[in-house]
């Protein structure tokens, strides 16, 4: 428990200290981040004799991720889209010059990658930007990772207090719907407090994009656990000490970070 806190702390800070320095920094640090939660997924598939176009898949997961601050800081065309267009294509052709017994394995692997990990990434880096390119505001990622946070720490307090329903037991033994509700309670709560200072946004949408972030974050947690059972392993990876990998730190922001960017793109636009 010790170690789990000191690794928190010191993870925590430097995840705020990157929203707070501006827009460079900003923009490095979620390349970086993104990449390296690429890098432990395909190192996690290896793990099923699975062997994805790992290369292939960093260099166009940082050309998408570099278009997508193109996008934010010079207002890229979205004909820049089309240098993808070889890479994807390389991947298939690749692979009829190896002696695999599960190709398409392989390919597939490689593209959910991109969906699972790059994609979901590019939209939490985006919330920075969204309602005023191309200025850089640190309030929704941070508001964000706030209500993500508030929930995690809810749906732990309330499941292990209240929790009697199992919420998904074949995933995840110990997730009830008491932790989950708890979860929501936590998150909407924190949505009201941010919006005293974040005055921007209503409490009404900050309470809405809380009650995304507790649903899609909580099915983004079993979506993983159902990836680590399937591989038959504990953790993602050993990165942080005492939580385990990447994956495990972000699994809520996978699946929540393009629902909250799709909710505030219709609402701010």
């Amino acid at each position: 428990m010790k170690t789990r806190a000191i690794t928190a702390f010191f993870f925590t800070i430097v995840m705020l200290g990157s929203m707070f320095l501006g827009p460079y920094v900003y923009s490095v640090f979620y390349l970086l981040l993104s990449l390296a939660a690429l890098w432990e997924f395909f190192k996690l598939i290896k793990t099923a004799g699975i062997r994805p176009h790992r290369n292939i898949a960093m260099i166009a997961a940082a050309l998408i991720f570099f278009m997508t601050a193109g996008y934010h800081f010079l207002q890229f065309e979205t004909k820049f889209l089309l240098l993808l267009v070889p890479l994807i294509f390389s991947v298939f052709i690749s692979e009829l010059y190896k002696k695999e017994k599960v190709p398409f394995a392989n390919i597939s692997y490689t593209f959910v990658g991109f969906m699972y990990v790059t994609v979901p990434f590019c939209f939490f880096y985006s919330l920075g930007f969204i309602g005023h390119i191309p200025d850089y505001s640190f309030h929704l990622p941070l508001a964000f990772m706030l209500m993500l946070w508030a929930n995690d720490t809810g749906a732990y307090l309330f499941g292990s207090k209240f929790g009697k329903t199992r919420l998904f037991e074949r995933h995840s033994p110990k997730k009830s719907w008491e932790g989950f509700f708890g979860g929501v309670f936590t998150s909407v709560l924190g949505a009201y407090i941010l919006s005293i200072y974040f005055t921007e946004l209503s409490f009404l949408t900050l309470g809405g994009m809380a009650i995304l972030i507790s649903s899609f974050g909580t099915l983004g947690d079993l979506v993983e656990s159902m990836l680590k059972r399937s591989l038959n392993v504990k953790d993602s990876g050993d990165i942080l000490p005492g939580h385990g990998g990447l994956l495990d730190r972000f699994d809520g922001l996978l699946m929540s970070a393009p629902v909250v960017y799709v909710y505030l793109y219709l609402i701010l636009y």
